[in-house]
């Protein structure tokens, strides 16, 4: 990051009928005087971003950054979303397994790791108008009870599978789940059926979907708790380090020590919320700073 560059980032609450299939609606506003600042977020269900100004320019894993578009989506991934951000309010919006079910037309696995112009897929069509609300250029307050309104609007569509998919989703996020052979007899489901299911709702395989949640316990717990040392965090389910490391590679291109060394001026505003949108870390331990509601 060069220069003098100044953000604020605010998080709000959609209606509680929403709140199975979307995590948190977030708010970045990015002041910068033709410069960027860089971060790297970890693995993530799938995600749009809506912008007011220069949209980001990003890359799920290795290869160059690419200018992404005034509605992106991001589809589930199992490596990290490099970024750069400059002048914008982009405002993010996390679509959860549950999300995917009902709002959009297609496979999750057909969008893994990679990034999209939602404006142009008719698979999200439904979310395109939220578009057209950020660009108003109203106050925030105003724009998260518009968009809350509308989808809300949209949320009598059919989703046959709901209550099979929300239960998936628990049971990936339940630290007692270590297998996919336990996690395929608490959902009472034959495990053929569970990969279809995963592949059409979650993205991936059962078992990677474990493993990362694994991963992002672990990354969590460091991030979070203020520990200095990465032998200090690691999920119970990890044999050793050695196999966290292999893991870290895998999800974030790099060694957990390269990665603690690096700066991360977004990530260390939002981190606590995104963990608890995916899972890794309970609502509850949130710091006060970044519980942000409509209430404000």
């Amino acid at each position: 990051m060069n220069g003098d560059v100044d953000f604020d980032v605010r998080y709000f609450r959609l209606s509680p009928r929403l709140q199975p299939y979307f995590t948190a609606l977030y708010l970045f506003d990015v002041r910068a005087d033709g410069t960027y600042i860089c971060d790297q977020l970890h693995p993530e269900w799938a995600a749009m971003r809506f912008s007011r100004g220069t949209p980001p320019i990003a890359s799920v894993g290795a290869g160059a950054l690419e200018p992404q578009w005034p509605f992106v989506v991001s589809g589930p991934t199992s490596k990290s979303i490099r970024f750069q951000l400059t002048s914008a309010c982009i405002w993010g919006l996390g679509l959860q397994p549950a999300g995917w079910a009902k709002f959009v037309d297609g496979r999750a696995r057909d969008f893994a790791d990679r990034t999209l112009d939602g404006a142009a897929d008719p698979a999200f069509e439904v979310f395109a108008p939220i578009l057209r609300i950020v660009e108003d250029d109203e106050e925030p307050e105003v724009v998260v009870e518009r968009i809350d309104r509308y989808l809300l609007s949209q949320a009598s569509r059919p989703s046959p599978q709901e209550e099979r998919i929300i239960r998936c989703h628990q049971l990936v996020r339940d630290p007692e789940i270590a297998t996919v052979a336990q996690l395929g007899e608490e959902l009472g489901v034959e495990r053929r059926s569970l990969e279809r299911l995963c592949a059409r709702y979650f993205g991936f395989p059962p078992k990677l979907l474990l493993r990362r949640q694994r991963f992002l316990r672990s990354l969590a717990r460091f991030m979070l708790e203020g520990h200095r040392h990465w032998s200090e965090v690691l999920d119970e389910r990890y044999y050793d380090q050695a196999q966290f490391v292999r893991d870290f590679r895998s999800f974030m291109g790099m060694t957990p020590s390269e990665y603690a060394e690096m700066p991360h001026p977004i990530l260390t505003r939002i981190m606590a919320q995104r963990m608890a949108d995916q899972g890794a870390a309970p609502e509850t331990d949130l710091p006060t700073i970044l519980r942000y509601s409509t209430e404000r």
